[in-house]
């Protein structure tokens, strides 16, 4: 069976080995962010609705993990809002039921949970890590670029309500866009969120790849251990493990994407054509090689492309 909504399994530094789950098509989501790896989305919609076919998606899922192999979590993740997928809940629960041996995790822009029948269906679930870049509209806006319904206390509102019912772990992801989200007004207001939603953890980050706006620059290290200590509870996403430490990380799709980077400078939409990867998996690899500096970033006129270092 040739496997359409499952991925991986990646080498997830979080997670460790990460099966993937994607019930979206690429780049629908209820948020546009300037920072997002996956470019701009183009269906900016908090519509849920079957956008895949659920039991296609279960009839994979029972393909792959017929022969009980080794993961540390199966994933709802890709390249857009996993909540959109209206019969999500029923996936998590036959997991649970078929499979309950495999421990589950939602990626979430934490958009959704207005609807208390959404927060129910993630009930089963083991860990939950939403999204909370900003505590303020001002900064939500310039940051995440949501759908024109959705408001910054609403959602905040929601995640209290969410850590209210649900029993397992959640781990608040904090991205930090400096000049949009960094200021001491908002830290504050970040801070006072956070004491409300009561997150287990706090995982705090910064660019450290192509975002979706080539303006987007990381903040430096100082800047992101000084807010950690004022938010408190904070886990610097850059401490992770590295991924080649990770047993999934398959170094052949790191040696086959500097192979083509030496013929020539690529976009990841060219690599992802060439490589017959999903874009969230060939991403991890991407990444990796970014933080080795064995590639870069180069901005041009037709976008963002990858190069070799030394061809720089």
């Amino acid at each position: 069976m040739k496997l359409k909504h499952l991925f991986g399994p990646v080498p997830s530094r979080r997670l460790g080995i990460s099966l993937g789950i994607d019930l979206i098509p690429h780049k629908t989501c209820s948020l546009n962010c300037v920072y997002c790896e996956c470019g701009r989305t183009t269906n900016l919609t908090i519509e849920r609705k079957e956008y895949v076919p659920t039991d296609q998606v279960i009839a994979e899922l029972e393909q792959y993990l017929k022969d009980q192999p080794k993961l540390d979590y199966i994933t709802f993740a890709g390249s857009g809002e996993p909540l959109l997928h209206s019969r999500i809940g029923q996936i998590i629960d036959w997991l649970k039921t078929a499979h309950p041996a495999y421990k589950l995790c939602l990626l979430t822009n934490g958009t959704l949970f207005t609807d208390q029948r959404t927060r129910k269906e993630v009930l089963n679930l083991d860990l939950i890590i939403p999204s909370l870049d900003a505590a303020t509209d001002e900064s939500f806006t310039k940051v995440n670029r949501p759908h024109i319904s959705l408001k910054c206390a609403q959602m905040i509102e929601d995640l209290v309500k969410l850590r209210e019912e649900f029993t397992g772990t959640i781990i608040l992801e904090i991205m930090i866009v400096p000049g949009l989200n960094n200021s001491q007004q908002e830290l504050v207001a970040l801070k006072s969120a956070i004491k409300r939603i009561r997150p287990d953890r706090i995982q705090l980050g910064t660019l450290d790849r192509p975002g979706t706006e080539s303006w987007v620059e990381a903040a430096p290290l100082e800047t992101m251990e000084a807010i950690a200590r004022f938010l408190g509870n904070v886990e610097l996403i850059g401490n992770f493990k590295p991924r080649r430490q990770i047993a999934s990380f398959n170094k052949m799709h790191s040696d086959r994407i500097l192979e083509i980077l030496k013929r020539r400078p690529c976009t990841v939409e060219d690599l992802q054509q060439s490589l017959n990867l999903h874009p969230a998996e060939l991403q991890k690899y991407v990444n990796q090689l970014l933080e080795e500096n064995r590639i870069k970033v180069e901005q041009s006129e037709r976008g963002q492309f990858l190069i070799l270092v030394d061809q720089l």
